[in-house]
């Protein structure tokens, strides 16, 4: 029968049958949330109930169709009227009742069924009667709008599907949905599983769709384009997946690790087809709400669209500072610690299992090792299943042994990567200055070899056992620290300009100098002992002079090295008053030290000395130091002293000054000293003009040099130079181990260190016990992160020994302890697709990556935005950081032919890859280590687009 017929194909039973089964459903349905209630015109309701108690099928009370007009606003919408009241304006019956009724006496011709579900609302079970009525539109035309009604209990998912049927969006085009309320906020409505009470959707409100572009972008959010036009990037067709990526600031560490992550098959495969979309996790309470999982999918999907030469990926380091507070900023982090990170996120954003179980986890306790493997394996799956787990999880076995009871635990762990260490050598080489005491002998630099765990004292023996030395970092022409001895040498790096000064009497450490300095210097520092008594200006004077220029020298017109083309050189800095210090008398040796930078055109050294060292310069008189002539001096000045170390001075002459000045101008001398903090500037309480110089403890003094005395006779470039020793001649080998030896490392039984003892279930206390690793069985993609940085008690390094890694055929069939091939293991071979490298040492750096298209077959380097072809001859660099391999009954053919990567087609425009330059974004922060990563792609094909 149809809806509007007014008896059913089978006649109705009797008016007292009728009255019986409709009142008893309405007596005993229970309202049951999600159930469907009917809307019946209380009149017509009336007029049935008066029809069925009279008896008579012929009664003039008959009701006729169900008719519902009384309840509508208008019969063009069908929209309820505002403000009915169940019991007077209407009645409500179950779904039964209805159909019932619906079948005897059908319904007028064009009225819809006021069909009307069960919600569950806090702390009450109702009928809904309004449902949500709600504004439908796409976000590329919102002038079209469209009315829809949802009951509180549709989830989001069936919005979704309404929206994609009334306007005609083509089947597989991804979708999301935006919330916009009455004071134009817009929300995501991000998880479509939901209920429309749930997403706190209410009527007089609107929700947009939008579907993603063809790059991969949403049209809502756009990403930054690089410095290319829209049009240019929109008509841009590259291969998918060759993408650079921008660095918005010292987060090169985040692009090395996405560009690995992007280049692996199966889980990039995963993003492009939107399989994440129906396992977003959004309670899980270890993950995050699956904003990790959209935000890298966005990236993906732009990255492999093949329509931008570099994606701005801002929004994804928003999010991953959003949850992991270390990332946040932009300092450099490590990029293996990013690949951590974003692996255990999109596993929890992505897991299966919604509600995980609690599981106590079970000791071997002699079991077979097969039957151990396999429970913790499935207790494992029961509480986490993702794209991750099948991807990057395996299983290694854990042996422990107390060396007290001699108890045997076996336990067997998952795995996402495997961190293998390095051989570490007892030895390093340093590389340092070497300063003699000859004032004509320029610095050597010198090669040695040390302990790593020595100490200042060994650096001093490498060089030589016969003299006592200073070792002091010499950095921006000045000392930034001066060691003691019994220092270790791990606090010095391998960039540190370090100087080895030889002294004649023992040295006593007074500090390292303060790294408050503000002005440009020139020149090496310069380190000095004088005795005490010689610490008047004109002595000190005398004494820098001695350690300079000749007399002759001084006269000459400024075409020979000034003061220095041998000896170390002082900070130049500016024009301040001459302060002087007292002095408590001290007879401990100290030495002459060129350290600060004082305000600009002065120049300063420092100096204390012994007052019964042996020195040049230190006489019962006062010498006359040598100055520079305004006029020709008379004789008697122009006398000097014989051709030993002495400085040339003035003889002692009996004229009165009155004679000296009709005999001559007063000469200019070429720098003037005064005493200073060791900030290198002048301080109150120094005390200002005479001649004595005093020093507290830490002995400095300034060298302020006379501009044009400066510019006559200081050779720069001279002072600058520098011999090699023999040693700096021996060519450096570099260290190469291989891959396995380091599997091998990470397979070898140890003791565990103090700090992370094991507390055994048998001694009931914690034990150093042995520890030995295993691998049971690997997953298809495996990440080795090859553990460069060393940190111990005594000793902070990178390691930049070369790890020869294969790139073809790593073979782990003699590490595995699951040796069988039956039921359908996987074999245990695998190749390279994948290597995260960074440049640098342990404060700065800079990462970058190789990676293996797995469209084409063919590697590139990506460097930021950069991205160029690379061969695989140029992989193996001690730069090799992480490596990401494939099994290789998982790895698929190429499905497009390698592109040509010959020299003469890459200066044609047409085979550019991605070069594109940002103005809008912040500049890398990252040190020299750049020019290492540079220079290590700088014999690629280069392809530039800009």
């Amino acid at each position: 029968m149809t809806a509007n017929s007014r008896c059913s194909t089978a006649e109705p039973p009797g008016l007292d049958t009728q009255r019986r089964e409709i009142e008893s459903l309405l007596r005993e349905w229970e309202l049951r949330a999600g159930d469907s209630w009917y809307v019946v015109e209380r009149r017509w309701y009336e007029q049935w109930k008066e029809f069925v108690e009279t008896g008579d099928q012929n009664s003039s009370s008959f009701p006729g169709q169900i008719d519902n007009t009384e309840l509508f606003e208008d019969l063009d919408s069908y929209h309820l009227k505002e403000r009915l009241v169940e019991n007077e304006d209407f009645m409500l019956v179950p779904a039964e009742a209805w159909h019932k009724l619906l079948a005897w006496y059908g319904m007028l011709e064009g009225q819809p069924p006021l069909e009307r579900k069960v919600v569950d609302l806090p702390s009450t079970l109702k009928v809904e009667v309004y449902p949500v009525e709600i504004f439908l539109c796409l976000h590329s035309n919102m002038e079209n709008v469209i009315t829809a009604q949802f009951s509180r209990t549709d989830s989001i998912h069936s919005i979704q599907r309404a929206m994609c049927e009334a306007f005609s969006v083509p089947p597989g085009s991804e979708c999301r949905l935006w919330m916009k309320s009455s004071d134009s906020t817009c929300e995501r409505l991000r998880n479509v599983h939901v209920s429309v009470l749930d997403a706190c959707l209410s009527s007089a409100m609107t929700v947009i769709m939008e579907t993603r572009n063809a790059d991969g972008t949403w049209p809502s959010s756009r990403p930054q384009i690089m410095r290319n036009s829209v049009e240019e990037q929109d008509s841009y067709r590259g291969q998918p997946g060759v993408c650079g990526l921008t660095n918005l600031g010292n987060t090169c560490f985040m692009n090395s690790a996405l560009q690995c992550l992007s280049n692996t098959p199966p889980l990039t495969e995963y993003f492009l087809q939107s399989s994440y979309l129906e396992e977003l996790n959004f309670t899980n309470p270890l993950g995050m709400k699956g904003e990790i999982a959209e935000a890298y999918a966005d990236v993906i999907k732009q990255m492999w669209s093949g329509r931008h030469y570099s994606v701005v990926p801002r929004v994804f380091k928003t999010k991953v500072g959003h949850f992991a507070s270390q990332f946040l900023g932009y300092q450099q982090h490590d990029s293996q610690e990013l690949l951590s990170f974003l692996a255990d996120g999109l596993h929890e954003d992505l897991n299966r299992v919604k509600n995980k179980e609690y599981i106590e986890l079970r000791d071997a306790e002699g079991r077979p090792d097969q039957e151990v493997a396999e429970e913790a394996w499935r207790n494992h799956r029961r509480r986490n299943d993702s794209v991750i787990v099948d991807t990057f999880h395996g299983l290694f076995k854990s042996t422990l042994v107390c060396p007290e009871c001699h108890k045997v635990s076996v336990t067997f762990d998952p795995f996402c990567y495997l961190s293998v260490p390095l051989p570490v050598s007892k030895e390093r080489v340093m590389e340092v200055f070497f300063v003699s005491l000859d004032p004509y002998a320029k610095p050597a630099q010198h090669r040695v070899v040390v302990p790593k765990t020595g100490k200042v004292s060994d650096l001093c023996t490498a060089l030589s056992e016969m003299t006592s030395m200073v070792v002091a970092d010499v950095f921006n022409h000045r000392f930034y620290k001066i060691y003691n001895t019994d220092e270790s040498l791990s606090c010095i790096l391998d960039r540190d300009d370090i100087f080895v000064y030889e002294e004649r009497s023992h040295y006593r450490d007074y500090g390292s100098g303060s790294s408050s300095y503000g002005t440009s210097l020139f020149g090496h520092p310069l380190l000095l002992s004088v005795p005490r008594g010689c610490c008047s200006r004109e002595e000190l004077y005398t004494l820098r002079y001695t350690n300079g220029i000749s007399d002759e020298e001084e006269q000459d017109d400024g075409e020979k090295a000034g003061p220095s083309q041998t000896q170390t050189s002082e900070p130049s800095s500016g024009d301040a008053p001459a302060n002087s210090q007292s002095d408590d008398t001290t007879t401990e040796p100290r030495p002459l030290v060129n350290h600060t930078q004082p305000p600009p055109a002065q120049d300063h050294s420092e100096t204390n000395g012994p007052p019964n060292q042996s020195e040049p310069g230190c006489s019962s008189e006062t010498n006359t130091p040598p100055h520079t002539e305004g006029e020709k001096p008379c004789e008697e000045e122009s006398k000097t002293s014989d051709s030993s170390s002495e400085p040339p001075a003035q003889q002692p002459s009996n004229e009165q000054p009155g004679k000296k000045k009709a005999c001559c101008k007063r000469r200019k001398s070429l720098f003037t000293i005064q005493a200073v903090n060791s900030n290198g500037t002048t301080e109150r309480g120094m005390g200002e003009g005479g001649s004595a110089v005093s020093f507290s403890s830490q002995p400095y003094v300034a060298i302020d040099w006379d501009p044009e005395m400066k510019k006559r006779f200081y050779n720069e470039n001279e002072a600058e130079k520098y011999v090699k020793h023999g040693s700096m001649e021996v060519p450096q080998q570099q260290t190469t181990v291989q891959l396995q030896e380091c599997i091998e490392l990470f397979t070898t039984m140890e003791t565990l260190e103090e700090e992370n003892p094991w507390y055994c279930p048998v001694c009931k206390k914690h034990q150093l016990a042995t520890k030995k690793l295993d691998l049971w069985f690997l997953p298809e993609v495996l990440i080795i992160h090859l553990k460069r940085f060393s940190y111990t008690k005594f000793t902070r390094e990178k390691l930049d020994s070369i790890v020869d890694f294969p790139l073809r055929e790593l073979d782990f069939s003699g590490c595995l302890l699951r040796k069988s091939q039956s039921n359908g293991e996987p074999p245990s071979r695998y190749d390279l697709i994948a290597v995260s490298n960074h440049y640098g040492g342990l404060r700065d750096g800079h990462y970058t990556s190789y990676a293996r298209n797995k469209d084409n077959g063919q590697w590139y380097y990506f460097d930021d935005s950069k991205v160029t072809y690379a061969r695989e001859d140029q992989i193996v660099t001690n730069a090799a950081y992480v490596l990401f391999y494939q099994r290789q009954d998982k790895i698929r053919k190429p499905t497009l032919p390698a592109p040509n990567t010959s020299p003469a087609s890459s200066s044609q425009p047409a085979n550019d890859i991605t070069s594109c330059k940002d103005d809008d974004i912040t500049p890398c922060k990252e040190d020299d280590a750049e020019l290492g990563a540079a220079a290590a792609s700088s014999s690629y094909v280069t392809m530039e687009t800009d």
